[in-house]
Order: C-alpha cells, then structure tokens, then sequence
C-alpha cells in the first residue's frame, strides 16, 4: 500500500448554475479573497484555480488592484491558472471554439505568469475524440478528467489516444475531483482517514503516491488546511500539498501502459448526463448560429478587408466561448441563467456579424446599387442559389441574372409584393403629418423616386434604388403647404411601389471568392446547363435527388445513386419525466406516431427550387399526470409542417419542421427508416468522424443510454443526415432505423428519484422555461442516401456546403456601372479536409498574414493544395507557435496524416 499522498487544494467553479453568473461571481470573489490570503500567510500553501482563466479574469474585474498579488503566487508556482478559457461542454460547440478556448485561456494565463500545461478537463459530461491531438499540438503532454472514462482502465492514468495517433498521459480522477474531502471531514484524524483510503484504492496507485484531491464546488478550502496536512504528516505519514501540475511533474513515476483510443462516453465510473445534448433545443440553435457568423466574419475580415477588426472578433469570440461552460451552453441552469446564455450569445452573433457586413461592405463599393454582390464563405467554388429582391417584370417578360462576364443565368420569381403600400384620404390640415413620416428620402422602408402633386392629391412614387435625381423635402414641404392652402376640403394621399418580386438566382463564386450579377429584363429566356428542379402534387427532382410524399405523409427519397429510403421523417413522440441531465420515460409511456390529419401543398414548381410543405396534426398529450408516471388524457391537436425542398444541383434533400409546442414533458424524434439494419453510426464533429456501437457501457449508476452526439452530420448505413446544430441521435428497432432528436421538454434541473440515474445530478429546482410551452420549435436539416455511407456520400463537403450559406448583399455604388469581374480567394483542395478557420493573425517578428487550419476527416492519409496569394507558409502549433517556415509562391501541397490537425500561416 502507498504510504504518501499528494493534497491538490483547488475549488471547481461553476460560471453560472442554479444562480446566474453575477451571483455566482459574489462567491466567487470571496472565495479568491480566502484563498490569495491562505496563501500570503502560508507558505506551503498551494492553490489549483479549476483549469479555467475566466473564474481568474471575473475576479480580477471586481478586483483589479490584486492583479500583483495573483501574478506573484502565478510566478512562485503557488497558484495554477488556465490553460482552459473556460470549462466546457466539448460536445455542444465546434472544434474550432475549442481550440480558441485553449487560445485564449493559454494567452491569458501567460499574462499572469503562466499557464499550468496541464488539460484539466475535471466535470465535462464525456470528452471528445481529439481532445489528445488538440492538447499535443498546444504542446500540453498531459490530461486529467473524471468523466466517461471506460471499464478497462484499473489504474489512475492512462494514456490518451486521438484518431491521429497522438497522444497525452491522462490523470484518471475515478473518484471524482473531491475525493480528498472525505479524508479531510475530521481534521485531527486525517492520517487514519488517508491510511483507510489508500487501503481501500490500493490497486489503483501502484507505486504513485494518493492523490487527493481537496477541493469542491464553489467553496475555498478551510484556511487552516496546511495547517492540517502538516500535522498529519507528522504523525509518520508522508503527505505533500501541491498544484496539480506539480503532483504529475513531481511525484509520479509509474509508466502508464493502458491506453484508451477516442472519444470518452463510459457510464461505467461516472455519470456522462447525455440528456444535455437535447434539452433547450434554442441554445444549440444559438450557439450553431454565434459560431458559423464570427467564422464568416472572419473570413471576410481577412480576404476582403482593409480594416482589422480583431478586437471585435475578439470580443465575439469571448462572449461564444463563456457560453460553452459545461452548464450553459447545455441547458442544465435555472431559466434566468439561460436567458443570460442566450442573450450572450446573441451579442456574440451581432458583434461578429457587424464585423462581417464591414468588411462585405468595402468590395460592394465597387458594385453598383442595381446588382447585388455575393461571397462565398468556403473555400471552393460552388454554384449557389440566392434569394433577393427585385423589380418585378412586366407581364410576359422574362428576367436573367446577368454576371460580369456576360453571361445570363435563369431566373426563378418566387413572391411577388403589392405595389399600393397605403391609400389615404384625409383633410388638407393634416398633409404636414403625413410629412413627418419622410427620413430625409426614406419612407415605408423605401425611398421617394419622385412624387406627384395635383389638387386634392398626393402620389409617392417609391423605389429601392431611386431613378430620380435629387430629392428635396423642404421644397416638398413648402409645395404641399401652398396646395393645401389653395385646396382646403378632402386630400387624397397615395403610396406606390414599384412593382417588387423575390428572386432566386443561381451565381457562380469562385472559392473563399466574390461574384456580382444583376437581374434585368430579357426578351429570351436563359438556359440552363443543368437539371431543372421539378415538382408535382406530390413529388420532387432535381435529376440528383427524388422525393415523393407517402400516404402517411412520410418521404420517399432517392439518390444519386439509386439508393431508397422509405418513410423518412416519422414523428415519433413520447412522454420524458426526466430532467435537463437525463431522458426518462413515464412508467406508462404513450407514442405518438401517427397522425391524425394529412395534408401536402405545394409551394413551388422549379425549376431553381422545388417545395412541398406536408402538414401533419397529431394528438399529443398536454402533460403527464401528477405522479409524472403516465401521459395525461388530455391531448392536444398540434399540426407539424414539413418543408420540403430540392435545389437545382444539390445531392441531397433539404427538411425542416416547425410547429407550436403546446405539451409539457415530452421528447419528439425524428425518424429515418434504414434499408437494412446496421450495427454501427458515426456522427461528424470537432475534427473527427466518431463511429459508435448500439449500446453504451454502463456500470455506473446511471443507466447507458446509447444516445450519442452529432455535430455536422450523422450517417448510419445508406442514411446521410446534414445537421444545423449540435444535438442528439439514436440508433432504435435494433439499428433499423435512425432516430434524431428535435425536442426534449421537461420541467425540472433534476430530479431527486429518477428512474434511469441511481444519484440526483443537482437539486431539484423548477425550471419551466426548458418546457419551451408556446415556442414555434424549428429544426432544419438535409438528407443524403449513400450505398457507401459517409464517405461516399461526400458529407463532410457537403456539411459545411449546407452550413455554409453564401453571403448576398447589395452594391452601393451609383447604378448602371459595370460590374467588376468575380475574385477568388483562397482555394482548399482534397477529399474530405475540412477548413475550419480562415482569419487574419500579426506576429511581432514576422507580420501580418492569413492563418488557416485544416483537418483530415479520414482515416488515411491526404494530399491537400491551397492556392492564393503569398510568398511564405508558416507552420504553426494551436498557439500560434512558430514550428517551421517555407518560401512557396501562390500554390501549397501538404501531406496530412489520417485525422490530422494542421495550421498554416500564409504571408
């Protein structure tokens, strides 16, 4: 038996819980008080502050003038701070902000004195499969966590293993990360405490000394804790207070030989909560939108603007990265902690998205007011459809898409607007009021073309780009004054418009690159070199994809290769008396699966796109009973639209469902019948593809579950599915049928007796806002059917194609002048490399430059070409960290290993 032990003093710190983070932070400035004042009173005392700078950085705002006093302990190695930002749900945000998180957490420790290398990842509900290479390549050699760790590792550390191969020795925290309180509970019997306790886990130490970790939630630990060990050490039992660093750098020497490949989600030695993954479905909502806009954002900051925005992004980046604390982003808090979630991240969105529209804004300056300028976020070419308003044709005139080199394109009118916004009649004395709702030239959200003054009437002609020269509201005001004083009685006051209409038109961008078209009248109409999109009562095609609506409202889909999947899109719903941690049904569980009414209209006939909307009502009960072990008798008629569309050139179908949720507890699923079942899925997310089994390993107290994550997409035999967000799937009927979830609804942060989780996960405390009762809930997705799955399917290009909208907006500069040519930008070529930033980086030594970081998605290796515009090609860690430097012109190949993680600089 191990006769020494190593106390870690620490607290974890939860941002914001069951209270909101303000009330969080009133602790938590107390507790850094106690904890800067134990340790300037007692040298032995060391302090490991959770893994995570922000608890740093929110106590220093309240607290600026102990900025010293933490930067000395930092420098001393008394303190431990970072290397994590925060401390998050890796599953619920993109790779990408995971490793801004370790950036910027890194960047911020290094100001204090440094940050400990260690990948503290202690509550994480399961971690993901490259969290080893994501740690390696920020030259971190070592981890410790707690959660989802498997069965087959009997000792206190393992090694990590990513898809790539890399590795990190892995501090296993099986006991959790207080286990060191219980030895601690009485202080003058604390060496026989720690002698019962080695005895009891002698097995998993070896000749490693105990760690003890003496710490909790959201508390100090007692002032007087060295004080204790110091005692108890002299009692003949060798006990050390250190960091968590310290104890692996200083104290450990057994060589560790088990090793543990991928993604962590054991039930077997902790609860993993997968029931995060699906409750508050907006959160994710958010978050997948706060992500995918700062990403554009910066890609169109770094090709296309002259401006550096990076404080902006910056502060983007930060409000996105709070928000994926592991119970924020998860839904798991009080309804006023979530709000303040969602309002964070929606400040994220808006502060990246300004950033955006600035830098689109300058290379509009260069388009005319009557086109439109588009850029396109990936970096490939693509051809996309485009949504956009124009001057509606005359009656029996076509219109086209012209581009800068001449070319035409059809286009698709899909709404056209009334062009009388407002007839009046009102008396001559109120004509002056009628003015004050003019903005210099704006009214109704138009602007005055030119108007008409005659007796008794008033006509505004409006437009979007005024034909019209100059417009002067003053010499309007004083020539309506006159006519209303030469014509007292009854006025007329009419507002047209030009005759508007909606348009879709499809636009050739080159990659990461800029097009401008303009839409006009034609005698002729445009050909098209592709497949038109068709559609009947029932059915649509693009010559790629075929969809065809069944009796029961389910689709039919059939790919590019033949492949049919039969009643896609069953709705399943069913009763979940469990809570935000975990799903559970009622003892007495009703399904809901079929509907009562059915009805299917379409929308549109091509031949861009093609929609069919099939709405569905179906008798879902309101709630469960009291005892929350049955689904009520009262239900309620809830109609669920489909939106069904295809797009000219597009493999896959695109899916959304909406509809007003009026039940409580309750989880709805959207299925996907497969053609033969599978004893495999793999779902795509944070720079890997993760294939999983039908089952989960338990051994716990919490019952395994096999619901999985989903990031991009999920696969399971020929069924491809594109996702919008992050969320949650499941294989059912013994893999014949894929089952994804669309809304979980439940009333409780947890509850104390749950039927599937031994252990309650938090008190119980009421939270109706995760019910979402009177929300339009909306999910979006794009189904692919592949006889080669995944891979063949293309999904990993076609993710980020369906994720990745290009971005429209109108030129400004004066109308009817030429349109300046299409620009590329940074052209990425390979199968399956997913590019997951494009932003612009300065260096101190060697300047301004664009830093790209790209991933192999799959398991062998790749050759890569990026094309653009630079002389020198940095190699660089997840730091930022210089690793080599090459002088190459224009054009870059690369040799990516399987899964691996590279970043380059190009200057």
């Amino acid at each position: 038996m191990t006769d020494s032990a190593v106390f870690v003093p620490h607290f974890h710190w939860d941002r914001e819980w069951y209270e909101p983070f303000q009330v969080f932070r009133h602790r938590l400035v107390a507790a850094l008080d106690t904890v800067l004042e134990t340790a300037e009173t007692d040298p032995d005392f060391r302090f490991t502050v959770d893994g995570q700078m922000a608890a740093i950085e929110d106590y220093l705002e309240m607290r600026p003038e102990s900025r010293a006093r933490v930067a000395a302990l930092v420098g001393e190695g008394r303190l431990a701070v970072g290397p994590w930002l925060i401390l998050l749900d890796e599953f619920l945000c993109s790779g990408e902000t995971i490793v801004r998180n370790l950036r910027m957490g890194w960047a911020a420790a290094e100001e204090l004195g440094g940050a400990m290398p260690i990948g503290y990842l202690p509550d994480m509900f399961g971690h993901v499969a490259q969290m080893p290479q994501i740690l390696a390549r920020a030259g971190i050699e070592h981890a410790a966590l707690w959660r989802g760790v498997p069965g087959s590792v009997g000792g206190h550390a393992f090694k990590w293993r990513a898809p790539d191969g890399s590795e990190v020795r892995t501090e296993f925290l099986f006991d959790g990360y207080d286990n060191g309180l219980d030895v601690l509970l009485v202080p003058d019997r604390i060496g026989r405490a720690l002698g019962d306790y080695a005895e009891m886990t002698v097995e998993r130490w070896g000749g490693d000394p105990v760690l003890a970790m003496a710490g909790t939630d959201h508390n100090a630990p007692d002032p007087q804790l060295a004080s204790w060990l110091r005692r108890a050490s002299g009692e003949g039992r060798a006990i050390t207070v250190a960091t968590l660093d310290e104890y692996i750098r200083k104290h450990v020497r057994d060589e560790v030989s088990t090793v543990v490949t991928g993604e962590l989600r054991s039930h077997a030695r902790g609860n993993i909560l997968p029931g995060v993954l699906s409750v508050r479905l907006g959160l994710k909502q958010r978050m997948a939108v706060a992500e995918r806009t700062i990403d554009h954002a910066e890609r169109m900051n770094a090709l296309w603007s002259r401006r550096d925005d990076s404080p902006f992004l910056d502060l983007a980046w930060h409000k996105i990265i709070e928000s994926t604390a592991h119970d924020s982003v998860v839904g798991s808090g009080t309804d006023e902690t979530c709000d303040q979630v969602a309002a964070r991240l929606a400040e994220a969105a808006q502060t990246a998205r300004a950033v955006r529209d600035a830098a689109l804004a300058e290379p509009a300056s260069r388009v005319s007011s009557d086109a439109y300028l588009v850029a396109n976020p990936l970096p490939s070419a693509r051809t996309a459809l485009v949504e956009v308003d124009v001057v509606a044709p005359p009656e029996g005139t076509a219109l086209v898409a012209t581009a800068a080199d001449g070319s035409t394109a059809p286009v698709q009118l899909v709404f056209q607007a009334p062009t009388v916004l407002s007839d009046e009649r009102m008396d001559a004395s109120r004509l002056e009021r009628v003015l004050r709702r003019i903005h210099r030239r704006e009214l109704f959200g138009r602007l005055i073309d030119h108007y008409e003054l005659a007796p008794g009437e008033l006509v505004f002609h409006l437009a979007e780009v005024p034909a019209a020269g100059p417009f002067d509201l003053l010499i309007l005001r004083r020539e309506v004054a006159a006519a209303a004083a030469a014509h007292p009685g009854e006025w007329r006051v009419l507002t047209v418009e030009e005759p508007r209409a909606t348009a879709l038109v499809p636009v050739n961008v080159p990659a990461s690159g800029l097009a401008a078209f303009r839409v006009e009248p034609s005698e002729a109409t445009a050909s098209a070199s592709y497949a038109p999109a068709t559609a009947t009562d029932r059915t649509l095609s693009n010559g790629l994809v075929e969809v065809a609506v069944a009796a029961d409202g389910t689709l039919d889909i059939t790919g590019a290769d033949g492949t049919v999947l039969y009643g896609v899109g069953r709705l399943v719903d069913g009763g979940d008396r469990g809570d935000s941690y975990n799903y559970a049904p009622p003892a007495q569980d009703v399904l809901v699966s079929e509907p009562t009414e059915i009805a299917v209209e379409l929308l549109e006939t091509g031949p861009l796109r093609a929609r069919l909307r099939v709405t569905r009502v179906y008798a879902w009960p309101a709630a469960l009973s009291a005892d929350r072990d049955v689904r009520g008798e009262r239900t309620v008629p809830t109609p669920v639209e489909t939106l069904v569309e295809v797009r000219v050139g597009e493999p896959f179908v695109r899916v959304s469902t909406s509809f007003l949720n009026q039940s409580a507890d309750h989880r709805l699923r959207f299925h996907v019948p497969l053609p033969e079942p599978v004893l495999t899925s793999a779902s795509a997310g944070q720079f890997a593809v993760t294939e999983r089994g039908l089952t989960a390993e338990g051994g716990w107290g919490e019952y395994p579950l096999p619901t999985f994550p989903a990031g991009s997409f999920v696969s399971a035999g020929a069924a491809n599915v594109l996702l919008d967000h992050s969320g949650e799937y499941e294989l059912v009927a013994d893999g014949s049928e894929l089952a994804i979830t669309l809304l979980r609804a439940i009333g409780s942060i947890s509850v104390n007796i749950h039927p599937l989780r031994d252990e309650p996960a938090a008190s119980e405390i009421p939270v109706p806002g995760a019910q979402d009762l009177g929300m339009r809930i909306e999910n979006r997705f794009a189904v692919v059917p592949s006889a080669d799955g995944w891979r063949g399917a293309h999904a990993v290009a076609l993710a980020e194609e369906f994720r990745g909208d290009v971005l429209v907006t109108r030129g400004t500069a004066p109308a009817g002048r030429q349109l300046p040519p299409d620009t590329a930008g940074l052209l990425v070529d390979g199968t399956d490399v997913l590019v997951s930033a494009v932003r612009r980086v300065t260096d101190d030594e060697y300047g301004s430059g664009i830093e790209v970081r790209l991933t192999a998605m799959r398991d062998t290796a790749s050759t890569v070409r990026v094309t653009g515009s630079f002389t020198e090609v940095a190699t660089v860690d997840l730091l930022g960290r210089p690793i080599s430097h090459t002088q190459v012109r224009d054009e870059l190949e690369l040799a990516l290993g399987p899964w691996e993680i590279r970043t380059v600089v190009l200057r």
